[in-house]
């Protein structure tokens, strides 16, 4: 775009501006090729007359496949955004719809949208429109909203510690005094009362976790072989029956953590992934892998900078998947979806993977189910800040 094609104002007083002409010699759009949101000109027909770099990469089609095809095509049968597209047409006024979702035929994974289209002026039927993708901000808002939980979590801990635990050994004591003078059915009674004690001290215990303020014990460690371990402490007990599939990256660099924590992490997201497909699957399979995920970033609390967070790791399950109505609260406190469970497991691991500067999401499909891990790499300035700091 040349100096020349800027808009300027012809005359101060007679209030009239030049039209702002982005479009180059070649008929190509340099501004619309740089920007990151998807830009896509579509016929009356449903016909996709123009598209810019980031509708290449979102539709995984080069130009030379992507103009000239149905916009239909690449879209769910029933998709919204050609609703969207013969509202404008039929109108011939802007429409703005935010977290829209689009899916892809033969894709796995949703993808949310906004999506912005309008006519184009002195264009016969020619829409453009514009994908503002919103998956990533989505799962940063519902990892802050987990953050959220564990705070509250582990206040609630703190208070049961202190309020709960001392009567429920008095109860305990005093049942246990009065069996020796009670018939063999009342004494029936007095063990139930021990043993839901005992039940409600271990599920305090359990959130006493939570509570846990101190700072991390952190070094270098080395993913792989904290899944190693948890794959064989597995396949000794809970998942036996179940087949195990690696797929590493042997040059991922080292993660600065607690090495017992990441175990019981991973620990809980394979007996859930376990526990998912159950015993009687005769082709339940479980697979861990690692990958090197450069380009995201979270800001945590009080920091000063963003944090890259380029080392993913999977847990990822063909078990019949998440309900839908919990998918979103998946790790909140006392969510679960076991007759006997707490609901405390999955966010005891986003705890732990918060406390580590990370983030987890899970994406569920049938037989299909992936829990993925986050986290900051290992550099030694980090570790040698936090030794000064203490």
């Amino acid at each position: 775009m040349s100096l020349s094609d800027r808009p300027r104002r012809d005359d101060p007083r007679r209030g009239e501006f030049t039209p702002l002409k982005i479009i180059d010699e070649r008929g190509r759009s340099c501004v619309l090729e740089a920007l990151p949101s998807v830009i896509l000109t579509v016929s009356r027909e449903g016909v996709i007359e123009d598209a810019n770099a980031a509708a290449e990469s979102f539709f995984e089609l080069g130009k030379p496949l992507l103009i000239g095809q149905k916009l239909e095509r690449l879209l769910p049968f029933g998709s919204p955004l050609i609703t969207l597209v013969q509202h404008v047409q039929d109108r011939g006024a802007a429409i703005n719809e935010y977290k829209v979702d689009l899916g892809r035929p033969g894709q796995e994974g949703d993808r949310r949208v906004d999506v912005h289209c309008a006519p184009l002026p002195e264009q016969d039927g020619l829409v453009l429109v514009v994908l503002q993708e919103r998956t990533i901000a989505d799962k940063i808002d519902r990892q802050l909203s987990h953050r959220g939980a564990v705070r509250s979590v582990s206040g609630l801990a703190s208070m049961l510690a202190h309020e709960i635990k001392n009567p429920l050994s008095g109860i305990r004591g005093a049942a246990q005094l009065l069996e020796s003078g009670l018939s063999d059915q009342d004494r029936a009674l007095t063990r139930l009362i021990c043993e839901e004690t005992d039940r409600i001290v271990r599920l305090v215990d359990r959130m006493e976790v939570f509570s846990d303020a101190r700072p991390l014990k952190r070094e270098r460690v080395n993913i792989h072989s904290v899944l190693d371990h948890v794959k064989q402490v597995a396949q000794s007990g809970f998942a036996r029956r179940i087949r195990f599939v690696e797929n590493y990256d042997p040059s991922l660099p080292p993660v600065y953590a607690n090495r017992d924590q990441l175990v019981q992490a991973f620990l809980n997201l394979v007996k859930n992934a376990a526990e998912a497909i159950g015993l009687d699957a005769v082709d339940g399979e479980i697979e861990l892998s690692t990958a090197f995920r450069p380009g995201v970033s979270l800001r945590a609390m009080g920091a000063r900078s963003p944090v890259g967070l380029p080392l993913e790791f999977c847990v990822r399950d063909n078990g019949p998947g998440v309900p839908d109505d919990i998918a979103a609260h998946l790790f909140d406190p006392f969510v679960t979806t076991k007759s006997s469970g707490t609901g405390l497991g999955l966010a005891l691991v986003a705890k732990i993977v918060n406390d580590h500067g990370g983030v987890i999401e899970c994406e569920s499909l049938p037989r299909r189910t992936t829990f993925r891990i986050l986290m900051p790499m290992y550099r030694a300035k980090t570790e040698k800040r936090e030794a000064t700091r203490s």
